[in-house]
């Protein structure tokens, strides 16, 4: 692409942009302006025509946000952040036409929220070693099992789910993904509540829960590849935000200091704070320019793992600038959204960031063997069939 085809891509962006804000409100009804965004193809602008995109460069998204942001309007992400940033990527790779058709749209706008599916009690860190079921019975499946720590599935319509289909594959290979709908019979959300006090998680069983066959996304037996594109779209969605310089927690950091004050130990440990989150921002932004359209690479594990680990230090630092009053809590008991009101309580959250996602230790081996090369970790369960592995 030249930069002459760059010029023009970005001034039919605008264009559309300066239509959606002209002909919509960004401050009023979210799901109309939403929708209107959808329909203009400035959703997610690197996806096809029709499909709420323009088929262009995902860097030209980036002049989308920032001038719907400077008009005061609404964030799809944040609105359905599971679905924005994992659903609809698998969906558009792996799903039928009809399956994109129906779901992309409602799921940008927010009247329909995703959740996923993986993680469950004996299958955590190795969501491969997964045993809820589902078995085919003509043209639907019939599904049993429980999945755990399932982010927004109390308020969720459809999710992301991943099922054993083979139990006498190697285990990697007898897996099926599934869209599931959410309130259909036999699906029960029990909440989890969190040293927050919120509920954000929950445990989900699936009791002879039946799913049509044209919900599945991609072929029988290949769940795990499609995993593989809503796990990248994940870390990326995580931890590879390219905010403004000195913006986000570091922000926070820095606005604590001024408040409470620190000595020159405080002030070196700010700086070396800092820093680090400058270095991450660029690391982000060089590894989107490198991306390009399509499933994103091994790049989004170095930005959720940093991301995870900066953060908890950044608030542990501001936690301790506030001395005693650090100890106070009262926000028990909040509600959806409400862990992240205090800094104590985004400290509390921020315990979180290590382990939802691929915990570090699984991103260091991702990092490890796919970037650097080094021997992978021994797995003697590797070329057995599900059924024949040894399980507590």
């Amino acid at each position: 692409m030249t930069a002459t085809d760059v010029t023009n891509d970005a001034a039919q962006v605008q264009d559309l942009i300066d239509r959606l804000l002209g002909e919509n409100d960004p401050k009023g009804d979210p799901v109309a302006f939403l929708g209107a965004q959808f329909d203009l193809g400035l959703a997610w602008v690197n996806f096809p025509v029709g499909k709420g995109g323009l088929g262009l460069a995902p860097q030209h998204q980036k002049q989308i946000d920032e001038a719907i942001a400077a008009a005061g309007g609404p964030n799809a992400w944040a609105r359905n952040p599971i679905g924005h940033g994992m659903g609809a990527p698998t969906v558009l790779s792996h799903g039928a036409d009809e399956l994109s058709d129906r779901y992309l749209r409602p799921l940008f706008t927010g009247e329909e929220i995703w959740c996923q599916l993986f993680s469950e009690p004996g299958a955590g860190s190795d969501v491969a070693s997964l045993s809820t079921r589902a078995v085919r019975d003509g043209d639907e499946w019939v599904v049993n099992g429980q999945k755990v720590w399932t982010t927004l599935a109390h308020v969720s319509r459809y999710g992301m789910l991943l099922a054993r289909t083979d139990p006498d594959a190697v285990k990697h290979k007898g897996m099926t993904y599934f869209v599931v709908d959410m309130h259909a019979p036999g699906v029960d959300v029990r909440p989890l509540r969190q040293m927050t006090g919120d509920a954000e998680f929950n445990e989900v069983y699936f009791t002879d829960v039946r799913i049509p066959d044209s919900h599945r996304l991609g072929e029988v037996g290949e769940g795990w590849r499609v995993s593989l594109t809503t796990l990248m779209n994940e870390r990326v969605s995580l931890g590879g935000g390219t905010p403004p310089r000195g913006s986000g927690t570091i922000a926070e950091a820095v606005a604590m200091w001024h408040k409470y004050g620190g000595g020159p130990v405080e002030r070196d440990q700010l700086v070396d704070l800092w820093i680090r989150a400058e270095a991450l921002r660029l690391t982000n932004m060089r590894a989107a320019a490198a991306r390009r359209v399509g499933t994103p690479g091994p790049e989004g594990s170095i930005g959720k793992m940093m991301s995870a680990e900066l953060n908890q230090e950044i608030y542990a630092f501001a936690l301790g600038l506030m001395g005693a009053e650090g100890m106070l809590y009262s926000s028990y008991d909040v509600g959806r959204g409400g862990a992240f009101r205090t800094t104590q309580a985004r400290f509390l959250r921020s315990r979180a960031n290590t382990i939802e996602g691929g915990t570090s230790e699984v991103m260091r081996n991702i990092l490890g063997e796919r970037i650097l090369g080094l021997p992978g970790d021994v797995r003697v369960d590797k070329d057995r069939p599900w059924s024949d592995v040894p399980r507590s």
